[in-house]
């Protein structure tokens, strides 16, 4: 399925496990993350194996988005203004339909029953959660936080009142044409010799 509009939306993300010990759930979290457009994905302290992971990772995401391996929390490094949005499970934590993402931002996630540590959440900048029942599988709880943060930062027609879609398809982001000249009382002398012309 080929890019549609509105899916290149504005700033950055990136998106990382910590201390997830399946490579196939961190595979498939790679994937879906260099399906919506990461600009780079990270793990910390996972026992991650690349070649285990590619079974659930088909596009082989490493070789397209820039993949950083960071043994321990004490050696993450982000870039610089790049907020820090942890995703967990936690009473006092941001329920993600009222969460305004960061321009830029990158997203952590937990393994699914132990979700991230005490140290991880002390450096988050925004701790949010999804609203469900209960933990999601990795790469769900991925595919929903990108979604949401694409709803808001990419641009979309507005949605209709009733059922379907809107009528008028949103400007593609890429757009660059200008359109027809306006003139605010008459059209200039050029402009009518211009149409007689034609």
């Amino acid at each position: 399925m080929g890019e549609t509009r509105g899916t290149r939306p504005r700033g950055y993300f990136g998106i990382g496990a910590e201390g997830v010990s399946k490579s196939a759930n961190v595979g498939a979290l790679l994937r879906t993350a260099h399906a919506f457009g990461a600009s780079f994905c990270f793990t910390i302290g996972t026992g991650w194996d690349a070649r285990q992971g590619r079974q659930a990772d088909t596009a082989d995401t490493p070789l397209h988005v820039p993949m950083w391996r960071f043994p321990a929390l004490t050696d993450m490094v982000l870039p610089r203004g790049c907020a820090l949005v942890g995703v967990e499970l936690l009473d006092d934590a941001i329920e993600l339909p009222s969460f305004r993402h960061p321009l830029s931002a990158a997203y952590v996630l937990g393994p699914e029953r132990a979700g991230l540590s005490p140290e991880m959440l002390a450096r988050c900048d925004h701790v949010v959660k999804i609203p469900a029942r209960f933990s999601l599988n990795l790469a769900v709880a991925g595919a929903l936080i990108l979604y949401d943060r694409l709803l808001q930062h990419g641009r979309f027609a507005e949605r209709p009142v009733g059922s379907g879609g809107p009528r008028d398809a949103a400007e593609p982001v890429g757009h660059i044409g200008h359109g027809t000249p306006r003139f605010r009382k008459t059209v200039p002398d050029w402009m009518r010799w211009t149409e007689d012309k034609s």
